[in-house]
């Protein structure tokens, strides 16, 4: 799909205090979730982060092109750790930036709902490599699924199979608008871009960094469909707040 924006931003509109306190909010939930021996690692649709990939290099941000190359057959593609909100407070401050956004670019893609918040971090070495966040066509809209009666079976870690759901809400739908929300103070992490993968056609060159959200409370929104990665961190934490909205695949 050809688009007039590649992605749409927005800089400093949510205020260091409420970005502290969802920095705050997520740091108790990841330490509550691992003293009660849950797993806070971020996951991928081919389980393809460093826990299950522990003998594995990591992928950074170079492309698979980039490690065939270098003769890397096995690389994970994710480190990180997360935690889901469900906050409706959180939903009414960042939803009229997805709306104004899905307006402002010329997308106007229809959109009804929005998965849980994923709170992430990423340490020093942490990244997430090159990657979309979900198909836009019918095939790779969410199934429902029934505990007992669907035959795939959830993964060891309590995931549900690739293309599944139990939300009625998300059933027969696809990631349609990413967002994200930079919740660092300046100059707290190096490292840690945003980067889009526009193809090797495009005319504006084929990869980008997003510097325009390095500012707290900075927001980006852009098409679910579009390659992205975040490079490898260099230096600090790095944490930001994830959202996806879901609609009707593309028709």
């Amino acid at each position: 799909m050809q688009l007039t924006n590649n992605y749409y931003w927005f800089k400093s509109v949510i205020d260091p205090d409420t970005c502290q306190r969802i920095i705050n909010l997520g740091k108790y939930k990841i330490e509550q979730q691992k003293q009660c021996g849950e797993s806070v690692e971020g996951t991928t649709f081919g389980d393809g982060e460093k826990g299950q990939m522990t003998e594995a290099t990591a992928q950074g941000e170079k492309t698979k092109s980039q490690l065939a190359k270098e003769g890397v057959d096995k690389a994970y593609i994710r480190d990180s750790e997360v935690t889901w909100f469900n906050d409706s407070w959180m939903y009414d401050l960042i939803h009229p930036w997805v709306e104004e956004a899905n307006k402002s670019a010329g997308w106007n893609f229809q959109w009804d709902f929005s998965e849980s918040f994923q709170f992430t971090v990423y340490r020093p070495g942490g990244f997430y490599g090159w990657h979309r966040d979900g198909m836009s066509d019918h095939i790779g809209a969410y199934k429902r699924y029934i505990y007992g009666v669907t035959p795939e079976q959830p993964k060891a870690n309590g995931k549900l199979p690739h293309h599944y759901a139990v939300n009625p809400k998300m059933i027969g739908k696809v990631r349609k608008i990413s967002l994200t929300l930079n919740l660092n103070a300046p100059g707290e992490y190096e490292g840690g871009d945003l980067k889009f993968d526009f193809g090797e056609h495009s005319e504006t060159g084929q990869f980008h960094t997003c510097e325009e959200i390095r500012p707290q409370g900075s927001v980006i929104v852009f098409p679910s469909f579009m390659p992205h990665c975040v490079t490898p961190v260099t230096q600090g934490v790095r944490y930001s707040l994830v959202l996806w909205s879901l609609g009707e695949p593309f028709k």
